[in-house]
């Protein structure tokens, strides 16, 4: 078995929580039971990951075999990475039978026509998903299976999900291969990025839940005993609590949201006074960014009128994440409105 393989093998391993690794080796499947009776999952990874590697070596493996447990890995784990979301068009609205066989010797051949040394690995799931691993050398040195690129693509729909350590000129190589395998005829970016692959396919699938509540008001006796008092107090502030409630469940529904981490605005606007005043000369346009980070920022928005930190409804640029599945968005100023309105393309 060759160096560079035992040590990426090792590596896979040592990446994987301990009372994780049998479970992977045997969704692995290229070490036999027998061989995996002889591991003692109990000792330190190191040793469990240099025992594997011998074994390893006992059935010859190669990179081939190296790859398909390194996709399995970041199956179970695919929030170690961020994932953007593309979608490809067609012109006609014909539906074709997919066949994965097909899809899989266009792509390597598309890919190969471009860039010789490569690595290609595919894995399809129960869910129509078909994994793709891709390492990526140049034309003097070979693939880095470091810094690689993942792609997940569900038949049958326009939607690919990528996660790319891959030179800026390797891109578009990527997504012409990803193109023509799939009988599509453009893909473009969505700008909808996240580190849950999961909440990404809710959104542009459409098939997030409506059953989540976020506010619990605190019972009447944890109250102050002036406010028990004061009835009509007590009143206004459910009517408000109410209405704060509705509004939060027309914009954000009461289901689960999906999970994104972070939100990116940039504004693009001009600052206008009177000519007369001559305040302003400069004629380039004032630009900046806003980004909006939290560990589920859907849920972060959506807990801020309840929690009495901002009034309600948001603002739509902030409520529409799912709806409009993109979380990076410029800001424009409206040609011939009044100063102040803009406008997100």
């Amino acid at each position: 078995m060759d160096e560079t393989v035992a040590e990426y093998i090792r590596r896979t391993v040592l990446k994987m929580p301990r009372d994780e690794i049998k479970t992977m080796l045997q969704k692995w499947g290229f070490l036999s039971e027998a061989q995996l009776q002889t591991l003692n999952f109990c000792q330190v990874k190191e040793s469990i990951s240099q025992d594997v590697v011998q074994l390893c070596e006992e059935n010859s493996a190669d990179i081939k075999q190296a790859a398909v447990l390194d996709i399995i890995y970041n199956h179970v784990y695919p929030n170690k990475r961020v994932w953007s979301v593309y979608q490809m068009n067609k012109t006609g609205e014909e539906t074709e039978v997919f066949d994965l066989t097909d899809f899989k010797k266009k792509f390597k051949r598309r890919l190969r026509s471009a860039l010789k040394n490569v690595t290609i690995n595919f894995r399809e799931y129960e869910d129509n998903a078909i994994w793709i691993r891709i390492a990526w050398g140049t034309p003097y040195t070979k693939p880095n299976q470091y810094k690689t690129s993942y792609v997940v693509y569900h038949s049958q729909t326009p939607y690919v999900f990528i996660s790319a350590s891959v030179l800026r000129s390797n891109l578009p190589l990527l997504c012409q291969a990803l193109v023509v395998a799939s009988n599509y005829c453009d893909i473009c970016e969505m700008e909808l990025r996240s580190h849950s692959l999961n909440s990404l396919k809710d959104i542009v699938f459409k098939r997030y839940s409506q059953n989540f509540q976020t506010y619990c008001p605190r019972p009447l006796q944890e109250r102050p005993a002036a406010l028990e008092n004061d009835l009509r107090i007590i009143q206004e502030n459910r009517n408000e609590r109410e209405k704060i409630e509705r509004v939060n469940r027309e914009v954000f529904g009461d289901g689960p949201l999906p999970k994104i981490e972070f939100a990116q605005y940039k504004l693009e606007t001009m600052f206008k006074s009177d000519p007369k005043m001559n305040v302003l000369d400069k004629k380039e346009p004032f630009r900046c960014l806003v980004k909006f980070s939290s560990p589920h920022l859907l849920e972060s928005l959506k807990s801020l009128a309840p929690a009495g930190m901002a009034d309600a409804p948001l603002s739509p640029l902030l409520t529409c994440i799912p709806q409009k599945a993109r979380n990076y968005f410029r800001i424009r100023e409206k040609k011939g409105l009044f100063p102040g309105s803009f406008v997100s393309p």
